[in-house]
């Protein structure tokens, strides 16, 4: 079932599950962040690495990322490039409960922009910075905006535990402090 903000408040109160935690909706000119009725809005960090050494005909390829067509960028806001994709991270670090999976959906203002917010689920017992792609679906440079809301996770808790979770097959993005590009 999907986890209501007196859950959310709970879990990162007594818990740790979202650390820094803000239980309220922040907004007050900025792209708002904080906790909501039935999920949290979480901010992206000031570090971003923007896709910029490329050749034309070139591939990225996941079996053999080495990141060397980023340029690691830390400011208070980014501008990506029209068709093009930035990494970031989260600024709140997230301890998901073994029970849980939690889901990561772009917000509306970003969307409304061309913005495109691609995370995988947050597997039961993940911890870490969420590491996330932003592309950028616009004809034209779009900017976000460090320290302010960039996507929400919204929670579902299980009856029944899981027989294996993230922390107990030691997965690769464990406990990620960074952000982390794509391993085999």
């Amino acid at each position: 079932m999907i986890k209501p903000d007196s859950w959310i408040r709970a879990m990162a109160q007594k818990h740790g599950m979202i650390e820094p935690f803000v239980p309220e909706q922040v907004r007050d000119g900025k792209v708002s962040y904080g906790l909501s009725a039935y999920g949290y809005d979480f901010r992206v960090a000031d570090e971003f690495r923007v896709l910029s050494d490329f050749e034309p005909g070139g591939v990225i390829d996941p079996k053999d990322f080495d990141g060397s067509a980023f340029v690691e960028v830390k400011d208070t806001a980014c501008e990506i490039p029209p068709n093009s994709y930035v990494l970031a991270r989260s600024l709140e670090y997230f301890r998901i409960p073994r029970s849980v999976l939690a889901l990561v959906i772009g917000k509306s203002t970003y969307a409304r922009c061309g913005i495109i917010l691609n995370v995988t689920p947050l597997e039961p017992e993940w911890e870490g910075f969420i590491t996330m792609a932003v592309v950028n679906s616009a004809p034209m440079p779009v900017r976000i905006y460090a320290n302010e809301g960039i996507s929400q996770v919204i929670f579902f808790e299980s009856d029944t535990p899981p027989d294996v979770s993230y922390a107990d097959r030691k997965g690769k993005y464990q406990k990620q402090t960074d952000i982390t590009p794509a391993k085999v």
